[in-house]
This record gives structure tokens, C-alpha cells and sequence, in this order.
């Protein structure tokens, strides 16, 4: 268990002071190349966050002592890599979900895999990030797998992306060097149209810029690592302000067998109740209030929102990520799949659409493969007609569809744009106009795995 209360930094607890507001949600992840020192950059951030107990410290501690570690207390890098196979190669191998908090923020931080064979678990892991945090090795530079995660990271249309590069200690804490990698490193992401860039130094090992300002760094003037990570607005933030309502109906509610007797008691409570019909479900994106007119996928029927309840009080307006159930003016015939909708934005129905695919599974992709597409609530059987061509992330080129004749087909890891025909109408958006519309599953029809993550292209 964390300790999720204990502030770190006079910054931190003034900020908590002076808003008095309860944390906001905020999801993040971690990618580098194998050395970078992301194991030890994550478990700095969790130690001098004051996330560790004291157990767990001793432990490490321990460990650290009897493996002859030779920078410090203990090796940071052993409060992230808890796998026995992470431990002995020395290497992150699945995704780690963290969990910690601040005075301002609570965080859900996604430690993903540097080597390229591990290249779908940072798919797993940025796929819900508000923001990613890849390091680079000050010495180094911006290296083939930088170029590699920043391409996934842009793919995804992470909002934030954050560049560490790390050991700026063994530089000297030369202001030449950071200078020459936050080049690199803005030079990759206008190529690959990476908006919001920031590139920030950073001794994973010594803690400089981590938590607080180093006194070493006096030629950076940007925020440490965590006071940005408090200060970077949210994914379900940006949401609320500029996506229309999205509500996949997860069920439709209405009262079943008897009436408590407390509620039978109650003329007006009881005929409420037996007339009660709502639709619930989890908000995707947008605010919801009561009075607000919308429609429903795919019948297009217009109503109003009567009402809305959230973890079972009545409340007059709802956003996203909350768990709500809705009253609607209508008897509307729903059903688990539908999508309620701001008026107005009603997506397009789509029985075929363009997609970019990430290939999780083992098994190979071919075209002409029946599959399952699972978009918000709703499964639909489909097919994938057509490869058109597979992502190089070295070149960051699309490979041609056909390679010798021969059909094109994906591989774990691989990445690559497809055309899929859908048996039902699906409200696919854009991925780029909206991250929950346009993003979606593959599942294998007989076992259920997911095969491959895709975003809908435009």
C-alpha cells in the first residue's frame, strides 16, 4: 500500500494550501532505451514523493547491500522492477502500474518496457496516458528507440509528451549538451508533428530536477519533473472543455420485483419508482446536465435528460470519467451498445472505415480475417479486407502493401493501416478529433484475446 497523504515539497503542500481542492486524476507513462535509467528515474520519483514504505525501503535497502550497489543507499531502480526476470537481466519487461499522490494530484503511472520486442506493452501503457515521459541518455542523444516511442507516442495522440534526458550528472551538468539533445529531441517531434513538447534535464540517480529544482542546473529555468506532471492539464480535463457528451450504455435500468416497504410507503416515491427507466453507463468525454437535449446511436432519436444520478444521489450535472445513470424525457428503445450524444454531434454511421492497428497478439493478421471490433460497449463481427501498407520505425516510413507479390500481413509489434468492414453500424470518430470515439479493439471471434489496439483514421 502507498502512502498517498505525505506531501514532498514546501511547493507542493502550499499549492494544496491555497486551493484546498481535492486531487485531480492524472495518468502517465514512462518509455526509454534499455540503460536510460527509467527504473531509476520512476523509483526516485516514487521515493522522494514519499510513495515508499518504510518496509519496502528496507527491503531494497537490503538487496541493494548484498549486490554490492555502489551509487548511494540503495539502487532506485528495484522499487519498479518487481519481476524476478525484470530483476536478474536488469531490464523492464511488462508494463507496472504505480499508484501515489500529491497534494494536488493523484497519479496512475504506467511503467512500460524500453526494448523494441516490448514495443505493444508501450502501446498498453500510453494508450490512456495524459502524458508520456520518454528519457534520453544525455551522452547518447536522441537514439533509434527514442525516435521509435516518440513515433507511438505521436501515433496515439498522447496530449503531453515530456523528454528526460537523463544523466545529466555524468555531463558535468553542461548546459552544451542539454542544449544539443532538446534539439534533437524538438526536431523529431516536428517531424512527426508533435505539438506539446517538453524537454527538461534530469539525474534519475542524484534526484536533480526530479521533485524539486536543482541548485545544479542553474541555467534551466523550467519546472522539476513532478511540479509538471502537477501542472499539465488532463486528457478527461481538455475532454470536458472540448469533446461533445459521449455516454456508451453499459445497461438499461428499471426497478426490479417488489418495492422495499419503505418505498411502498410512499405514494409519490413508489409511483417513481415503477415508472423509472434510465440508461447508465460511463461518460467517455463532455459534460452532461439536466435539461440538456441529446440523441441517441444509432436511432437518432432525440430526447432530453430528465435526470441524473451518480453513485446513487441525485446531482445536476455530470463529466467525464463518472459512472451516471441518465432519465430521459422519452421511453427510448436502448440497449447496451447505444451511445447518448450531445444534440447535434450524432456521429456518422460506418460500416467500413480506415484504421491504424497495433498488433498485440502472437498470432499473424492476414487479410480476410474475421474478427470481433469492440468500440465503447458495443462488439460487432468484421472483417479485415484489406493491409495497405506496415509502419517502418526506423524510417518512420509506411512500408509498400504488397512485399514480392505476396500479401501483406502484421506481426507482433507491428503497426499498420488497414481497412475494416463492419457487420452493424459503428459511431466511429476520428482518433484525432477524439481519442474515445476513434479508438477501438480487435478480438478473436473463438477465444476472445485481443489481437491488436486500433485508432480510426481519418
Amino acid at each position: 500500500m502507498l502512502d498517498l497523504d505525505t506531501p514532498r515539497s514546501s511547493a507542493t503542500r502550499s499549492a494544496a494550501d491555497t486551493t484546498g481542492a481535492e486531487p485531480t486524476l492524472f495518468r502517465f507513462a514512462t518509455a526509454g532505451s534499455v540503460d536510460d535509467g527509467k527504473s531509476t528515474l520512476v523509483g526516485r520519483l516514487l521515493h522522494d514523493s514519499k510513495a515508499i514504505l518504510a518496509d519496502q525501503l528496507e527491503q531494497v535497502a537490503r538487496t541493494s547491500a548484498d549486490r554490492g550497489f555502489a551509487h548511494g543507499e540503495f539502487d532506485f531502480a528495484l522499487l519498479t522492477d518487481g519481476l524476478r526476470a525484470e530483476r536478474e537481466q536488469g531490464i523492464t519487461i511488462d508494463v507496472a502500474y504505480r499508484y501515489f499522490s500529491t497534494g494536488t494530484r493523484s497519479f496512475v503511472l504506467a511503467d512500460c518496457p524500453g526494448h523494441v520486442q516490448y514495443t505493444r506493452n508501450m502501446v498498453t501503457g500510453a494508450t490512456t496516458a495524459d502524458a508520456v515521459v520518454v528519457l534520453v541518455d544525455a551522452r547518447k542523444g536522441v537514439v533509434e528507440q527514442t525516435r521509435r516511442h516518440l513515433a507511438v507516442v505521436a501515433l496515439l495522440r498522447v496530449p503531453h509528451v515530456i523528454v528526460a534526458v537523463n544523466k545529466i550528472d555524468l555531463t558535468g551538468f553542461d548546459a552544451d549538451a542539454f542544449a544539443d539533445v532538446s534539439a534533437q529531441a524538438h526536431a523529431v517531434a516536428t517531424e512527426l508533428g508533435i505539438d506539446d513538447l517538453h524537454v527538461l534535464p534530469v539525474s534519475a540517480l542524484e534526484g536533480d530536477n526530479i521533485v524539486d529544482h536543482s541548485e545544479r542546473t542553474p541555467w534551466y529555468d523550467g519546472p522539476a519533473l513532478l511540479e509538471l506532471l502537477e501542472t499539465l492539464p488532463g486528457a478527461d480535463e481538455l475532454e470536458q472543455e472540448l469533446e461533445p457528451l459521449r455516454l456508451p450504455v453499459q445497461l438499461v435500468l428499471r426497478p426490479q420485483g417488489g418495492l422495499a416497504p419503505e418505498i411502498a410507503a410512499d405514494p409519490e416515491a413508489a409511483e417513481r419508482l415503477r415508472d423509472y427507466r434510465a440508461v447508465a453507463g460511463r461518460i467517455a468525454s463532455g459534460t452532461v446536465r439536466v435539461g440538456d437535449a441529446v440523441e441517441i446511436f444509432p436511432s437518432g432519436i432525440a430526447t432530453t435528460v430528465t435526470g441524473i444520478r451518480a453513485a446513487g444521489t441525485d446531482v445536476d450535472e455530470a463529466v467525464a470519467p463518472q459512472s451516471v445513470s441518465l432519465e430521459l424525457a422519452d421511453d427510448v428503445d436502448t440497449a447496451r451498445g447505444a451511445l447518448v450524444v450531445a444534440a447535434g454531434t450524432l456521429p456518422t454511421a460506418r460500416r467500413e472505415f480506415d484504421a491504424e492497428l497495433f498488433q498485440l497478439d502472437a498470432r499473424t493478421l492476414t487479410p480476410g480475417i474475421r474478427v470481433l471490433v469492440k468500440h465503447g460497449t458495443a462488439t460487432v463481427q468484421a472483417i479485415v479486407t484489406q493491409i495497405e501498407s506496415r509502419y517502418d520505425l526506423e524510417a518512420l516510413t509506411h512500408e509498400p502493401a504488397q512485399a514480392d507479390g505476396a500479401p501483406m500481413s502484421l506481426q507482433t509489434n507491428d503497426i499498420g493501416r488497414v481497412r475494416i468492414r463492419l457487420a452493424a453500424d459503428l459511431p466511429l470518430e476520428a482518433y484525432r478529433a477524439s481519442r474515445h470515439g476513434g479508438s477501438f479493439l480487435v478480438i478473436h471471434p473463438s477465444d476472445g484475446a485481443t489481437l491488436a489496439a486500433g485508432i480510426v483514421r481519418d
